[in-house]
C-alpha cells in the first residue's frame, strides 16, 4: 500500500485571496477554483508529468476552505520556506512583508545568532517560516 502526502488544507475567510496569495509566493499556479475550494499546485506539474510519475513521488498542494471566524491562536502546523543560497534571503522575506505577511513572535530567540529562521503570517494570520538559505 502507499499513502502519498496529496494535499494540506488552510482554513480561511478569503479562501481566493488567500489561494492568490499563496499561489503568487510560492509561484505556484491555481488548478481548480470554486465558492467553496481553491487548490494550488507547482507551476511546473502538468497533466504530462503526473501521468508518467509514480503516485507516491507526486508532490502536495495546498487546499484553501471557508470557516467563518477568524484563526485566534497559533498554528500546530505550519509551513517552512527555504530560499537558495544563491537568492537574497532578507530580500525575499521584504517582499514577503510588501505582499502582506507580518512578522510574527511564537517564542523564538530574539538572538539573531540563534535563530536561524524568521517567523511570518500571511494575511489570514497563518504563521510559516522562512529558514537559512539552503543548496538542497
Amino acid at each position: 500500500m502507499a499513502l502519498r502526502w496529496y494535499t494540506a488544507v488552510v482554513d480561511c475567510q478569503d479562501v481566493h485571496a488567500q489561494a492568490r496569495w499563496w499561489a503568487d509566493v510560492l509561484g505556484w499556479q491555481i488548478f481548480y477554483e470554486a465558492d467553496d475550494e481553491v487548490v494550488i499546485i507547482p507551476s511546473w506539474v502538468t497533466p504530462a508529468i503526473v501521468e508518467r510519475t509514480p503516485w507516491e513521488q507526486v508532490g502536495p498542494g495546498l487546499v484553501f476552505v471557508p470557516v467563518e471566524e477568524a484563526k485566534t491562536v497559533k498554528n500546530r502546523l505550519h509551513i517552512d520556506l527555504a530560499p537558495h543560497i544563491s537568492d537574497d534571503r532578507d530580500g525575499i522575506i521584504d517582499d514577503l512583508l510588501a505582499k502582506g505577511a507580518t512578522r510574527v513572535e511564537v517564542g523564538q530567540s530574539e538572538d539573531p545568532g540563534e535563530t536561524t529562521w524568521t517567523v511570518l503570517a500571511d494575511p489570514e494570520g497563518n504563521e510559516f517560516c522562512v529558514l537559512s538559505s539552503r543548496e538542497r
